[in-house]
């Protein structure tokens, strides 16, 4: 098999399920309008469920509910048979998948919902199935074949189920007006974590500060001391009038300690809101070619509430 016969198997394939979720996003309705009103009123979780590819399909939609301010978690169909079905409470939903809606692991779990009243959507990709007979909410994927040339792999119908689940769970997340803090409160680790961090989260409270008349030799032994590599200089009224930095310091070395604060800083310093994300700073320190920032209150603020250095973003992962 040469690269263009490759090349030309793979936009097949790929062509094919595109067009497939086309049919999908034209076929939604009532029943997907029921499974997000179903799941936003839950007072338990989302309890996802499917065999085989379904299986796994499952998994990945109960997690990324489960991200994004829907709590959710996967049942093994096969574990719930066992003692798994204790997980399964009245207030939860089922969500069901199963492409063929006859898949004999999934039983159980249908009649458990049955018996104890539990809300159940299922998934399926026949209309006259058994999932989607017993169903509360049903939801039936088009029939779109699979992209495998034999048609049997699931291929096609896993890509239309996985697209579901993300409609589902972005459908949840605006009803439930979702924010970045509450996705970084899901979210602390990683890259993801670090891009929302908020300055706030990431700023040192103990400042290198001094007065407006405070002689030079003092401004020096308090920047020295902080360890920033810079000092802020406060007016009268307390709030951010300059900053002096190691430039600051070379331009005004003739006489420099014999100068006040007020004299040698540079004023109007830019500054960082304390709620702003992270990464906003780093880009206005890379723009500016300089290495912190005084964390302000708010936008337009001069009340100096912290300083942030950009090893303290770098150390975070913000880059």
């Amino acid at each position: 098999m040469n690269d263009e016969t490759i090349l030309a198997t793979g936009r097949r394939v790929i062509e094919k399920e595109a067009d497939a979720l086309g049919q999908l996003a034209q076929s939604l309705g009532k029943g997907f309008c029921q499974a997000v009103d179903l799941m936003r009123h839950a007072r338990g979780r989302v309890i996802v469920s499917g065999m085989g590819k379904s299986g796994h399909v499952a998994r990945k939609i109960a997690a990324t509910l489960a991200s994004t301010g829907t709590p959710a978690f996967f049942v093994h169909p096969a574990e719930a048979s066992h003692g798994d079905l204790g997980m399964l409470t009245r207030d939860d939903v089922a969500l069901l998948l199963s492409n063929s809606g006859e898949t004999p692991e999934l039983a159980d779990i249908i009649s458990y919902t049955r018996r104890f009243s539990i809300p159940m959507i299922g998934v399926a990709g026949k209309a006259d199935s058994t999932l989607i007979h017993q169903a509360d909410v049903a939801i039936v994927l088009p029939a779109a074949g699979e992209a495998c040339p034999m048609g049997l792999a699931p291929t096609t119908s896993t890509t239309m189920t996985l697209a579901l689940g993300d409609a589902i769970a972005v459908a949840l997340m605006e009803h439930q007006a979702f924010t970045p803090e509450r996705y970084r409160d899901f979210h602390p680790g990683g890259k993801l974590g670090a891009r929302l961090s908020r300055v706030a989260d990431l700023m040192h409270e103990d400042m290198p500060l001094v007065g407006p008349a405070t002689a030079m030799s003092d401004a020096l032994l308090t920047m020295s001391e902080k360890g920033f590599g810079v000092v802020g200089v406060l007016d009268d009224a307390g709030q951010l009038a300059g900053i002096i930095t190691d430039g600051d310091l070379r331009r005004n070395m003739a006489g420099l300690l014999e100068r006040t604060a007020a004299e040698v800083m540079t004023p109007a310093p830019r500054t960082i809101a304390r709620g702003a994300l992270a990464e906003e700073a780093v880009a206005i320190m890379d723009e500016k070619k300089i290495t912190c920032l005084f964390v302000v209150d708010g936008p337009d603020s001069r009340n100096a509430v912290g300083i942030l250095k950009i090893h303290d973003c770098l150390r975070a992962g913000v880059v």
